[in-house]
C-alpha cells in the first residue's frame, strides 16, 4: 500500500435562501419587508496537521461536503451561517485540481490553511429590494450554489535530512537506530514501501527530521517501481545520507546508479550536500571492499564515513556531521503555487448555441443568477431577465434569430422567449 497519493471530492455548503415576508402587526396593516436573508454556505478548508504524516485517512473516505447556510427568516432574522468544514492533511501536500491538472496549494507550515471550495453566499431578503416606487417587493434571492471539485492530493515529506541508496542499503536500520521510527526491517528487498519519518535529538538543540525513502532502482526517474512516488520525497530534504551496502558485490556501481537516478528526475537534487555513509562494517566482506571505496569516492569530491548500523558504529558522528552541514544548506526552492481562485476568462461571458430543444445559453454568470431565482415571484423573474440585458444575452440571443414561444436553457431552467 502507498500513502503518498489520494483523490478526493469536495463540495462547499449551497447559501441559505433569501424570505419574501412582510411586517404582520396589530393596528399596522401595511407592514413593510421583512424577508431576512438566507446564512452563507460552510467552506472546504485543508489544515495541515502537523501530527499526520501520510495521506492513509483518504482510502478509508474521499467525499467531504460542507454544510448548507440556513434560510432567512421574517422580522429581518437573517439565517444562521454553516459551520466550515476542516479537512487535516499531512504537512508537505500538493493540492492539484484533477480536472485541470492545475496546482492550488503547496501546504507545508503547520496549521496552514487552503480554502478548496468556498462556501455559497445566502440569498438575499425582499427588505433589500424595496424603494421609493416599490414598497412591497415580492422577490427574494436564492442562496448561491455551491462548489464542488475534485482534488488530487501528493505528499512530499518535509524532512531535513533524506535516507537514500538502492533497496536493501540499510536505509531502514539506520533510521531505526538513531530515531523513535519503527520502520519494517527484513533481510531482502523492498521491504520499504512507503516513506518513513524519524526524529533525532542530539542535544538540546540539535534535532533532525530523517526521511528513509524507499531504494532506487534502474528506471526509477521514468516510473520504474514507483520511482515518481520515491523521488518526490528527495525534492524537499536539505541534506542526503547515501547509504551504501558495503556488503555489496559492487558498491560503487550502486552509488552511480542511485546518483543518475536522482539527477535524471530532478538536476537540482545533484546540488544538495551529501554524506556517503559506508554500511554494514561489522561484515567482513564489507571491510575488505572500504579502503578502495573510500579512495574512489573521495577522489570523486565526496565525503564518506565507514558506518553500522548493527553495532551503532560511528552512527552519531554521522548525525553530526549531517547536522553541520544541515546549517550551511540552501532551502529548497518553494513550489510555484497557482492562486486557489482565478478567472481564466470574464466570469459575465457566455456562449449560446442552438438544439433541436432550443437555445442553450451557458455561462458562470448567468446560470448561478438562474439557480439563485425565486421563479414563482414575477418580480424575482423581471429581475433575471434585466440581468439578461445588461450582459449582453438578451441581445446576442435577438441577434441569432430567437423566435416568440422558441425555448431558452438557462443551466437547469428552461424559459419560453416573449417579446
Amino acid at each position: 500500500m502507498y500513502f503518498d497519493e489520494a483523490e478526493i471530492y469536495v463540495e462547499s455548503g449551497q447559501g441559505g435562501d433569501g424570505v419574501v415576508h412582510f411586517h404582520r402587526e396589530k393596528y399596522k396593516p401595511r407592514g413593510g419587508p421583512d424577508g431576512g436573508d438566507g446564512g452563507r454556505g460552510g467552506d472546504v478548508i485543508l489544515e495541515v496537521d502537523p501530527k499526520k504524516n501520510t495521506l492513509f485517512d483518504f482510502r478509508h473516505k474521499s467525499q467531504y461536503v460542507a454544510d448548507t447556510g440556513k434560510n432567512g427568516g421574517p422580522n429581518n432574522m437573517s439565517g444562521k451561517s454553516a459551520s466550515d468544514l476542516i479537512v487535516s492533511v499531512p504537512p508537505g501536500t500538493l493540492v492539484f485540481d484533477a480536472k485541470s491538472g492545475d496546482l492550488l496549494g503547496d501546504l507545508v507550515e503547520d496549521f496552514q490553511q487552503l480554502v478548496v471550495a468556498k462556501g455559497g453566499r445566502g440569498g438575499r431578503g425582499n427588505q433589500h429590494y424595496a424603494t421609493s416606487r416599490n414598497q412591497t417587493p415580492r422577490m427574494a434571492e436564492k442562496g448561491e450554489p455551491e462548489e464542488s471539485k475534485t482534488l488530487r492530493l501528493e505528499l512530499k515529506m518535509v524532512a531535513d535530512v533524506g535516507i537514500v541508496g538502492v533497496p536493501n542499503a540499510g536505509k531502514s536500520s539506520l533510521l531505526s537506530v538513531v530515531t523513535n521510527a519503527k520502520p519494517k526491517i527484513a533481510n531482502y528487498p523492498f521491504t520499504t514501501l512507503s516513506p518513513n519519518l524519524g526524529v533525532a535529538k542530539l542535544d538540546v538543540e540539535t534535532i533532525l527530521v530523517l526521511a528513509d525513502i524507499p531504494g532506487l532502482i534502474e528506471g526509477a526517474h521514468e516510473g520504474v517501481g514507483l520511482g515518481f512516488s520515491f523521488l518526490r520525497h528527495i525534492q524537499r530534504t536539505k541534506v542526503l545520507i547515501h547509504v551504501l551496502d558495503g556488503s555489496a558485490e559492487d558498491p560503487l556501481s550502486d552509488f552511480s546508479q542511485t546518483n543518475s537516478e536522482m539527477a535524471l528526475f530532478d538536476e537540482k537534487i545533484r546540488e544538495k550536500p551529501q554524506i556517503v555513509a559506508f554500511n554494514k562494517m561489522d561484515l567482513p566482506t564489507a571491510s575488505e571492499q572500504w579502503p578502495d571505496v573510500k579512495n574512489e569516492l573521495e577522489a570523486l569530491g565526496y565525503e564518506v564515513m565507514p558506518i553500522s548500523a548493527v553495532t551503532h558504529e560511528n552512527v552519531q558522528k554521522l548525525l553530526w556531521r549531517a547536522a553541520a552541514l544541515l546549517e550551511d544548506a540552501p532551502e529548497p526552492e518553494p513550489v510555484e503555487v497557482m492562486p486557489v481562485y482565478r478567472a481564466s476568462e470574464d466570469p459575465k461571458a457566455f456562449t449560446i448555441e442552438q438544439t433541436d430543444e432550443g437555445w442553450q445559453v451557458n455561462g458562470e454568470a448567468i446560470e448561478r443568477a438562474a439557480a439563485m431565482t425565486y421563479w414563482e415571484h414575477r418580480e424575482s423573474v423581471r429581475r433575471f431577465q434585466r440581468l439578461m440585458e445588461n450582459i449582453g444575452v438578451d441581445k446576442a440571443l435577438r441577434d441569432a434569430g430567437i423566435e416568440e414561444g422558441e425555448t431558452v436553457f438557462v443551466g437547469e431552467y428552461a424559459l419560453e422567449w416573449q417579446d
